[in-house]
């Protein structure tokens, strides 16, 4: 299968303008990313999507491959499509690569391309959930799955509800896993849920891949044992980087 890295970055964002262009320990948040990626056994290709020419430019200078797209993107699935739609190579696959998260470790990116198949039409990562705290962040999004390991369900809040067990030990008594955003699209998938309206559980949850299980698109969910950990904000970049272990 040929596959196609992507890694969306906009400059413009509420909480933390010009993320990308971060400084972490002498690389930007943007390199490191890409520095990463590039380390991965199953990409043909890894390309840069961006809105910005501050990060097209610095991008280039260490050597990306960078596709500007449209500014009015309502997600990064949108700016996928649109740098498949520009690229020549005929990708069977195309795989999403969070850009705030500068320590990704490329295996994971190879788990996740290990199901594209050409069978599978949408995969995503998740991580098993082991304590009641991050169980019931309603920032962490959870996963419910059939037997297949195919999402049924993602919420921000816990489902199953487990009957006559009390919440703190729920953890301990079923196999919860929570979503790690990177996803591989089938490049003719990709085109199709690019297509499709916002649904009503995407609005209710602000989960896009709602829309797609709403529409009937099957989601392969595969384990990794990796936390990667994103930046969101300024103050995130000391935490991220005393939770990865690294080393100044």
């Amino acid at each position: 299968m040929k596959i196609l890295g992507i890694i969306p970055a906009r400059f413009a964002s509420s909480r933390f303008p010009g993320k990308p262009l971060i400084e972490i320990l002498g690389k930007s948040m943007l390199r490191r990313v890409y520095e990463q990626a590039k380390k991965s056994e199953s990409l043909s290709e890894v390309i840069i999507a961006t809105d910005d020419a501050r990060i097209k430019e610095h991008a280039e200078s260490f050597g990306a491959k960078v596709i500007i797209t449209d500014e009015n993107h309502p997600s990064g699935t949108d700016r996928c499509f649109e740098v498949l739609q520009k690229t020549s190579g005929n990708y069977d696959y195309v795989i999403n690569i969070q850009g705030d998260e500068p320590f990704i470790d490329p295996c994971q990116i190879d788990l996740l391309a290990a199901v594209c198949d050409g069978q599978t039409e949408l995969s995503t990562l998740m991580i098993k959930c082991n304590s009641h705290d991050v169980l019931f962040d309603k920032g962490e999004v959870k996963i419910t799955l059939n037997s297949n390991k195919e999402a049924l369900y993602f919420s921000r809040m816990v489902i199953p509800y487990i009957k006559g067990v009390t919440e703190k030990e729920w953890h301990k008594h079923f196999n919860y896993y929570r979503h790690v955003g990177m996803y591989a699209y089938r490049a003719d998938v990709l085109d199709k849920i690019t297509k499709l309206k916002p649904s009503a559980l995407e609005i209710a949850e602000s989960l896009e891949q709602l829309r797609w299980l709403e529409n009937g698109f099957k989601i392969k969910c595969v384990e990794t044992n990796f936390d990667s950990h994103c930046i969101d904000t300024p103050e995130d970049i000391e935490k991220v980087i005393k939770l990865m272990g690294i080393k100044s």
